[in-house]
């Protein structure tokens, strides 16, 4: 996967010999006219599940009826983050499940038919927390970006106050000349696919239940960098990884595979957390690599998490805490089938 930096950047992979381009766009200010006349689905789409990926194929599918190309309109930061900002509530967030570079990432690895042409990021501000929804309708979706087409899920509110839904689009769609395309809610298991729902199986360690619901494990990525080197005194180095993310919704000690692409799957054991231990004040990600003795500082790596181990938990010494770790492994090993 190839990455070119810019602010209207452009992220392609390499698939059966065929350069697919996602065009991602930082802001209104850089639309071009050839990102008019397209067709749009707007949404968080926090973990970019397989209700998501539903929407997406609408999408992509609505596109190629109409030959033009899709565009994903998303928001940084999400708007229950601003909202708890605002409100100095951010204790009380929701924990992402992607951080932006990981939406981007993950885009990248779905189905080829389904990635969106462009990523649309617009700043969650104040104006645009105040636009009413008719406003965002005529200023946004008519004056800058002319759609054709509108694919939105049946629960999509929008807007101050959350005041726009279906019905005003489609109210809209009339009279301004644009299609919208309504997509039921996902269900597995006579359950709805929601982000909310994949929190809460990732809180309860119910790790398959999430990927269910996912289509795939869930992992964290980002950049291996140095931490304070603890783990080595005790003969357990680790790759740490910042979450740039308020909150997570793991907290624990997991078997994990990590990813990168110079070494391919590694797999290990991984602690997600404040390390109480060592009077940590912040959650991060430590991966200690079975039989790996390579350096992977600013490598981008993905951690997948496998199985819960055990909950987080303060020892008295370091000696202790040496002993715990082998067990971990221990443990990590035997599901893992590792000699």
């Amino acid at each position: 996967m190839r990455y070119i930096i810019a602010q209207k950047s452009r992220h392609t992979t390499k698939l059966n010999e065929k350069f697919l381009t996602m065009h991602v766009i930082r802001g209104l200010h850089n639309l071009t006219p050839a990102h008019r006349r397209g067709v749009l689905t707007i949404g968080n789409f926090d973990g970019l599940h397989l209700g998501h990926q539903a929407m997406l194929a609408l999408m992509a599918e609505t596109a190629r009826e109409k030959a033009t190309h899709s565009c994903l309109m998303n928001f940084h930061p999400l708007p229950h983050e601003y909202f708890a900002a605002r409100s100095a509530q951010t204790g009380r967030l929701r924990p992402r499940l992607l951080n932006q570079q990981e939406k981007i990432r993950t885009l990248l690895t779905l189905p080829v038919s389904i990635i969106p042409d462009n990523l649309l990021i617009l700043s969650f501000n104040a104006a645009l927390a105040a636009m009413t929804a008719e406003d965002f309708i005529q200023q946004i979706l008519i004056d800058k970006l002319a759609i054709c087409a509108l694919v939105i899920g049946d629960d999509f509110r929008f807007g101050c106050d959350r005041k726009g839904d279906c019905t005003l689009l489609q109210q809209q769609g009339q009279h301004y000349g644009f299609e919208v395309k309504v997509l039921d809610s996902h269900y597995i298991d006579n359950r709805r696919v929601s982000s909310t729902l994949i929190r809460q199986a990732l809180q309860n360690n119910q790790l398959e239940q999430a990927a269910k619901m996912l289509g795939r494990r869930y992992s964290i990525g980002g950049h291996v960098s140095h931490g304070d080197k603890r783990g080595r005194t005790i003969g357990f180095p680790t790759a740490n990884i910042h979450l740039r993310r308020p909150q997570t919704p793991l907290h624990g000690v997991y078997s994990v595979t990590m990813h990168t692409e110079k070494y391919g799957d590694i797999k290990g054991i991984a602690n997600l957390g404040s390390r109480p231990t060592v009077n940590g004040t912040r959650d991060q990600l430590e991966v200690h690599l079975f039989n790996f003795n390579q350096n992977l500082y600013g490598l981008y790596a993905c951690v997948t998490f496998m199985h819960k181990i055990r909950d987080e938990k303060t020892f008295g010494s370091f000696d202790e805490l040496k002993q715990q770790i082998l067990l971990d492994c221990e443990h990590a090993r035997e599901l893992f089938n590792i000699n």
